[in-house]
């Protein structure tokens, strides 16, 4: 394949990984919302549009195999390519825990979408819609110290998962009746706990892209290189 194709491909790629993600924004931002007003019908059509995102995914590998098939790539054509099979990976499970938690709303009802739990659960959710809004837009512009700040940005959700955690807990001991709601509250922060995760991957396997460096997030980000 000659070089100006493959960079075409290559780019491409960008332009497909891209639009991926803004189908999975529109998918985070109708959870929260179903999350916030408890329509089930809204949690419904999210749940069920999953297999759109799974198609795309497949085909977007598809397409970076076929990249590293056709030419052998240079060092930093194999890591663009290689970060986006991984970032493909994270941004299919984002939409999965979206599904996820559309489910519980369809299957276990939000009886009362106006309790304080139900809020800080809404709060962090939109913090996870800004990180991978943010892990987008650094996987377009390559912005190293723009991908540090979503990494760091992922403590005030595990902060949110603790203090749901803890909300939820008191609710139980309170009134045992609504045990199985609270449980599902449960499950709903983790999956948005993850959600957190997986932005934060794309955002360092961004990181890697530029630098060639893969950061740990036990590690200090002021310890990543720049290019």
């Amino acid at each position: 394949m000659p070089r100006k194709h493959f960079d075409q491909e290559l780019e491409l790629l960008t332009k497909r990984v891209t639009v991926m993600g803004d189908a999975i924004s529109s998918r985070i931002a109708d959870t929260m919302q179903a999350l916030r007003t408890g329509d089930a019908e809204l949690a419904r059509r999210v749940a069920e549009g999953d297999s759109e995102i799974d198609r795309m995914e497949h085909e977007n590998e598809k397409l970076c195999m076929n990249l590293i098939a056709s030419q052998q790539p240079i060092a930093s054509d194999l890591r663009i390519i290689a970060a986006s099979l991984k970032i493909l990976t994270d941004m299919e499970r984002e939409a999965d825990q979206c599904a996820d938690i559309c489910e519980i709303i369809t299957t276990g009802g939000m009886a009362d979408s106006q309790r304080l739990p139900v809020s800080h659960i809404v709060n962090a959710l939109q913090k996870v819609y800004d990180m991978f809004s943010g892990a987008m837009n650094v996987f377009l512009s390559r912005d190293v110290e723009q991908a540090k700040a979503i990494c760091v940005a992922d403590d005030e959700i595990d902060a949110a998962f603790g203090k749901v955690v803890l909300e939820v807990s008191a609710a139980i001991t309170q009134n045992p009746k609504e045990v199985m709601q609270d449980v599902d509250l449960l499950f709903i922060i983790k999956y948005v706990e993850r959600m957190g995760d997986h932005a934060t991957n794309i955002a360092e396997w961004v990181i890697y892209m530029v630098t060639g460096e893969h950061p740990d997030l036990n590690d200090s980000l002021e310890e990543i290189p720049q290019a």
